[in-house]
């Protein structure tokens, strides 16, 4: 049976990327999954992204632009799609990410489970993570990672059963809400980390700042008004998984320096094997335990001559 679903994205001034974000949608490998539309909330655009919208919905009629005259916000934008989408199924993405080539297939297709409602990609950050900005981001998305691994805190790009017909305006974290909305239907909220999801991230500490201190005064907001807690606002397990991670970083630290001493032996005692003994190891002592592959079995030792 093929899933049919309704595709939104909402922008505001994206001229840089909703062109490439478009024709990943269009491109995207579907097999048990079908994209029977696409919405474009435009909010307030008065850049090139109006015009490219148009562009590509002249070449595929699944493409409908909504433009708001004003940006009026993220929550406005979607209950706009949502008025229009007609499938049960609907997928939203924010327009300054991109999908990989079968995201959409690997989010949609667990909704051949009844109990499922609400599915979320894995986000991964394209910033240079030699960057000290672009590492942070890095960091923060690889322990969101592990968190949604054991409880899902989906955002960026997710995929919903229509349950509910819009959003209270006063939400700023959407798709937190959602996930409220969901569990409280009782459906489940499943991470696929196999459908990904690229995003830049601040590039600059304040940015940083802003974006973090802007995401957490919603989180609140939803705590405290509606009763629902994201996972990434239970302290303690956050705190076990960065100690994980923090652990990992020793163990590499103890690692690169243990082997920075080992071979600065080795090359002492090879330097004394050639200068003082005139050794150069033509025929050299095997090291046995190199014989083993992978399938753990014995592989074959040749003569050394």
């Amino acid at each position: 049976m093929t899933i049919r679903c309704s595709v939104g994205i909402t922008a505001h001034n994206e001229e840089a990327n909703i062109g490439k974000l478009l024709a990943a949608m269009l491109a995207q490998e579907l097999h048990r999954v079908e994209i029977t539309e696409i919405i474009v909330v435009a909010s307030g655009c008065d850049d090139g992204t109006l015009p490219i919208i148009q562009e590509y919905a002249a070449k595929d009629p699944r493409i409908k632009l909504i433009a708001q005259e004003n940006r009026e916000g993220k929550t406005s934008a979607i209950n706009q799609f949502l008025r229009n989408a007609r499938e049960e199924i609907c997928v939203l993405e924010s327009g300054d990410t991109l999908p990989r080539a079968d995201s959409i297939e690997n989010m949609v297709k667990l909704f051949e489970d009844p109990t499922v409602g609400m599915t979320g990609a894995q986000k991964i950050p394209v910033n240079v993570p030699e960057h000290v900005i672009g590492y942070m981001s890095h960091l923060r998305l690889q322990l969101e990672h592990q968190l949604c691994l054991e409880i899902p805190r989906l955002g960026e790009l997710i995929a919903f059963r229509k349950v509910f017909d819009q959003l209270p305006p006063d939400v700023a974290m959407d798709e937190a809400f959602v996930e409220a909305l969901v569990i409280r239907r009782g459906l489940q909220v499943r991470y696929a980390p196999d459908a990904v999801v690229y995003n830049m991230g601040p590039e600059t500490l304040g940015e940083f700042i802003m974006q973090r201190r802007r995401n957490y005064a919603g989180h609140l907001h939803l705590v405290r008004k509606y009763g629902y807690r994201v996972s990434s606002l239970e302290t303690g397990r956050v705190a076990r998984i960065a100690a994980d991670e923090i652990s990992k970083a020793i163990r590499l630290i103890v690692t690169l320096v243990s082997l920075a001493l080992v071979e600065a032996f080795a090359r002492l005692l090879g330097t004394y094997d050639y200068y003082v003994k005139g050794d150069k190891h033509v025929v050299w002592d095997i090291a046995w335990t190199t014989k083993k592959v992978e399938n753990g079995k014995q592989s074959t030792v040749n003569s050394q001559q």
